[in-house]
């Protein structure tokens, strides 16, 4: 008889510490986000209840992490934290060269300036906003060549991060595979919904590239979820570990620009890491310039120590297990509740369809931007805008990017919050849905020139 019960399977930690929050009245955050200008990036952290805005930086760290900060080496020039990091980075990422870098950006910057010149496109699997930007900036233009499905937030293609290498051989045969400096590949691809890309089509895609010689270089922020996408879900791996996958991962690519404020649960702190000695050689003197010396790079040493130990604990099984579990939780939470979401659901977060939710409000009025204010108002949850705003202005016309994904991005944090604020989550969402009829769109009325989501300010319209 016992062997037909089915054992409940709870998170592989135990809590040391918390941190007290606070609820607030409705009436408060009615006047909170109206101060914020309707953008709950503009909120101050103490007007929120839960907090999943995103995972960068705001995961918890494990006590041999924070015992980690006691061992910092706080040398201007060759921590002993940076060598440590170094061998680490080596041993689970394989890249032969290491430069630090304040976060992940800082690192997007240093790759864009070596390596692309004015004219050039990068194809990649959706862009991200500060990546995109970064390869702007540079004299480039990103060219989308993910496979549809990723722009379809209903169908249930495994892994939509693929790139469809039609597209990608269109590419090479317009251009020319002079002016395409590299393939830019995420893993997990964010903007599609936290959705991995299979190991199969990352081998076909480096086939592709090798025939060209084009360099792959990869956005490593949540690799580690990505691997355990592919353990769960592609023929052939369910008996590697996420480690082993992670590493097959990075050998498929040339190198790599990582936040390590995602996967590897650190506060603050990045990396770039390559390959290729010259590429090396260039950054490690722009990192100088941009960010600090080339063993520090705008990190301090307990920091890199603390950075080092979260990669190893980023692709232990039973922590990925977990930390994804939890988002899978909270998607089938809401799918139950009838609440339209990208599906299947990803990794470090549940995108709302801000399309299918709020179909009466336009796009050219913001329903994304206006749904995470309402589901703010009703429950302090804070949630962000994945859409119109994030996509920004065409640079030759001026208009709105308007892309096929309209979403509210649910992002959950690593090892902060408990089922039961899954749940309040899932129910503060679904009363939203049940009177999402009374939503009405925004209009924007301050939009700053780069990245407007970070501080864009709305009104009701």
């Amino acid at each position: 008889m016992t062997d037909t019960i089915k054992h409940s399977w709870a998170e592989p930690y135990k809590i040391k510490m918390v941190e007290p929050v606070f609820m607030t009245t409705r009436e408060h955050r009615e006047e909170a986000i109206k101060a914020a200008g309707y953008n709950t990036f503009l909120l101050k952290s103490r007007d929120v209840y839960i907090d999943l805005l995103t995972d960068s930086g705001t995961s918890a760290m494990s006590d041999r992490q924070w015992a980690g900060l006691m061992l910092g080496d706080e040398a201007y020039a060759g921590s002993r934290n940076f060598y440590n990091l170094e061998e680490t980075v080596s041993k689970y990422y394989g890249y032969k060269h290491l430069v630090p870098t304040h976060q992940g950006r800082g690192a997007e910057h240093i790759i864009s300036q070596i390596m692309i010149k004015q004219g050039d496109v990068v194809p990649g699997n959706m862009y991200f906003t500060t990546t995109k930007l970064h390869q702007e900036m540079a004299g480039g233009k990103f060219i989308d060549i993910i496979v549809d499905a990723a722009h379809d937030p209903n169908s249930l293609y495994a892994f939509k991060g693929d790139v469809d290498l039609d597209k990608m051989q269109q590419v090479i045969d317009t251009y020319g595979p002079e002016r395409i400096p590299y393939v830019s590949i995420a893993t997990t691809v964010n903007m599609a919904g936290g959705q991995p890309i299979s190991l199969g089509n990352l081998k076909e895609l480096r086939a592709l590239t090798h025939k060209y010689g084009i360099k792959i270089i990869h956005d490593m922020t949540r690799v580690a979820e990505n691997a355990f996408m592919i353990q769960q879900k592609e023929e052939g791996y369910q008996h590697k570990s996420v480690a082993e996958i992670t590493r097959e991962i990075c050998d498929q690519t040339d190198g790599a620009t990582m936040s390590a404020k995602k996967d590897a649960m650190v506060n603050i702190g990045g990396f770039l890491a390559v390959n290729d000695d010259e590429i090396f050689d260039e950054a490690r003197n722009m990192v100088v310039i941009y960010e600090g010396l080339h063993t520090y790079g705008g990190m301090a040493g307990r920091d890199m120590e603390a950075l080092a130990i979260g990669i190893v604990e980023s692709v232990q099984d039973d922590h990925i297990k977990a930390r994804v579990g939890q988002v899978h939780y909270l998607g089938n939470k809401l799918l139950e509740f009838g609440v339209p979401i990208v599906k299947p659901v990803g990794t470090h977060g549940i995108f709302l369809d801000a399309r299918e939710f709020l179909p009466h409000v336009p796009q050219d009025k913001f329903p994304a931007q206006a749904l995470a204010a309402e589901l703010y108002i009703d429950s302090g949850v804070r949630a962000m805008e994945r859409g119109v705003v994030s996509a920004g202005r065409n640079k030759e016309t001026g208009e709105h990017n308007y892309p096929k994904l309209e979403l509210v991005r649910l992002t959950i944090p690593r090892r902060v919050y408990t089922q039961a604020h899954m749940d309040v989550v899932a129910e503060s969402v679904a009363a939203v849905f049940t009177g999402r009829d009374k939503i009405k769109g925004l209009k924007m009325v301050y939009e700053p020139k780069y990245l407007r989501f970070f501080q864009a300010r709305f009104e009701k319209v």
